[in-house]
């Protein structure tokens, strides 16, 4: 029956994606030219990107469960301990994506990493440890089942204490597998949503011995309201790349939902209350490494984000299995702001084919200030005043494994400026 209704879907798949052309082409990729695309004859039934045939194999973004889709902390961790780690007036969190694997060799860099992050944690203090790990998507590859989630997720985080929460990423949301074979999953996301997008927490079914209690998510893109910032989560489909928040073949619910989130944080910063906001989606913006960034994703932000009046003071991205930093600078009004763009993709799967070093040169409103070609995690502090963060290089010599700070930048909530 599975196969049967994987063959049906691949079927749609292909009819939706078919070009209407039977014209010879020099290259089998017509948009690389130097002509600029208003000059581009178009491909008929595709246009004038490489983009335009991208977006036509997008999946459909599942509804929340709940709206609006907000998480409180105490959501996650109870009230009394949200209220402990509120009255410290400093809340941590850990982030890193690209981590699903089936263990075997260097793939094993992901349970590492993971016990590097459990390291952080001081039960006898839990208002000092990380408040959670946000997954920065691509939480599994390929094998989009109990059985596959299991190996690739509660496994190798069978020893970090702390709750989870994630946005998917493309291989969460795949139906087949580069070579055309099922993963497992007749819609797109529905093992990301079993895991992670239930109606109450509970131990899933896919944990099986390993008992780890999982959060209840309202949906794929939802914001957390905690003490001190405000977190918001972005999914940003299928594609290899770029990345899509919306578009003609998936709406722009998210899109309108974003902007009405972000509407109302302004709201809150105008009466006074100023929380640090971040946002995560797994597509980079900006990407050196072996995937490319996202520049209709960076559109969509920026046009509701410059609506709303205000700008996020971090973004977090993965994708690309290494760490990039950028600096953009942004002119919102009559503010100037240094916004700190930031690729986590070292979690464990397997690090990029290639990554051109940071320069640190300004070239227009983006610099490029630091690379990494190695494994680790990012751990990000809040006060009343910064934002920290850090990227921990985890690395294993001999069996052994050591971790040091690779990283560090600080974001003053005063200023907008980096220190």
């Amino acid at each position: 029956m599975k196969a049967k209704k994987a063959n049906a879907t691949s079927k749609k798949t292909v009819k939706k994606t078919k070009m209407k052309t039977a014209e010879v082409y020099r290259f089998a990729h017509p948009f690389f030219t130097t002509k600029p695309v208003s000059a581009r004859k178009p491909v008929p039934g595709v246009g004038k990107r490489m983009t335009a045939h991208i977006a036509t194999t997008l999946e459909p973004i599942p509804d929340p469960i709940r709206n609006p889709p907000v998480l409180m902390l105490s959501d996650l961790i109870g009230k009394s301990e949200a209220d402990a780690i509120g009255a410290t007036n400093s809340i941590s969190f850990h982030a890193v994506g690209d981590t699903g694997h089936v263990g075997g060799g260097s793939e094993d860099m992901q349970e590492y990493v993971a016990d590097a992050m459990a390291l952080d944690f001081d039960i006898a203090h839990p208002d000092r440890s990380p408040a959670f790990f946000f997954h920065l998507g691509d939480v599994n590859y390929y094998d989009n089942t109990d059985k596959g989630y299991q190996e690739q997720f509660y496994v190798p985080y069978k020893r970090y204490p702390g709750k989870i929460i994630a946005i998917p990423g493309n291989h969460d949301g795949e139906i087949y597998k580069y070579d055309g074979s099922w993963v497992g999953q007749k819609n797109s996301l529905d093992a990301f949503i079993r895991n992670f997008v239930q109606p109450e927490p509970s131990v899933p079914p896919a944990a099986g011995t390993i008992y780890r209690q999982m959060v209840s998510q309202p949906g794929v893109y939802w914001s957390l309201e905690a003490p001190l910032m405000d977190l918001i989560g972005l999914y940003s489909n299928v594609a290899e790349g770029p990345g899509y928040i919306a578009d003609s073949m998936i709406g722009n619910k998210q899109k309108d939902w974003l902007s009405q989130t972000l509407t109302k944080i302004k709201q809150a910063r105008s009466a006074g209350a100023r929380k640090a906001l971040i946002v995560g989606v797994h597509h980079p913006f900006f990407s050196a490494g072996a995937h490319s960034g996202s520049p209709q994703m960076l559109a969509d932000l920026d046009q509701v984000c410059k609506s709303c009046g205000i700008m996020p003071d971090v973004v977090l991205s993965a994708h690309s299995h290494d760490y990039e930093r950028y600096t953009r600078y942004v002119t919102l009004g009559n503010q100037n702001m240094e916004i700190p763009f930031i690729v986590a993709g070292g979690g464990g799967r397997g690090l990029s084919l290639h990554l051109s070093a940071a320069s640190g040169i300004r070239s227009g409103d983006l610099s490029y200030e630091k690379s990494l070609l190695d494994y680790g995690y990012l751990k990000v502090t809040v006060t009343t005043s910064e934002i920290e963060i850090q990227l921990i290089q985890v690395q294993v010599i001999g069996g052994s494994m050591s971790t040091n700070v690779f990283d560090t930048v600080n974001v003053d909530l005063n200023t907008n400026k980096l220190r």
